[in-house]
């Protein structure tokens, strides 16, 4: 019984060791992405009153994030990449839309050049 209990510390050890050398291989990379990459490029394509909640999501997607704002809905497509060796790379477009799903107003911010 004894060694039946001692093997399994032993497999819990390594499997601890293991985890916590992910970890701390990820944590040298020193990096992290939140978000995910959406066209940043067609954001000129939005027009308010005209450009439908269907268009939106055939321009960009599904969106990252989706909200309420004044009693109206709003999506959020963005990507923010952090690193302690340089610096950040962000970039995010939220649509506001009117009652009958049409873009009442965007707002799109970068941090690339």
């Amino acid at each position: 019984m004894k060694n039946v209990g001692l093997s399994s510390l032993r497999a819990l050890n390594l499997s601890l060791m293991l985890f916590a050398g992910s970890i701390g291989v990820a944590g040298l990379s020193g990096c992290a992405t939140v978000g995910k990459d959406f066209a940043a490029s067609r954001v000129m394509d939005l027009k308010i009153g005209e450009t439908t909640q269907n268009q939106v999501r055939e321009m960009f997607g599904q969106p990252w994030r989706m909200g309420m704002e004044d009693g109206r809905h709003t999506w959020t497509y963005g990507k923010y990449k952090y690193s302690l060796f340089g610096p950040a790379e962000t970039e995010d477009l939220v649509i506001r839309f009117d009652n009958n799903g049409i873009v009442r107003s965007y707002t799109f911010n970068t941090s690339k050049k």
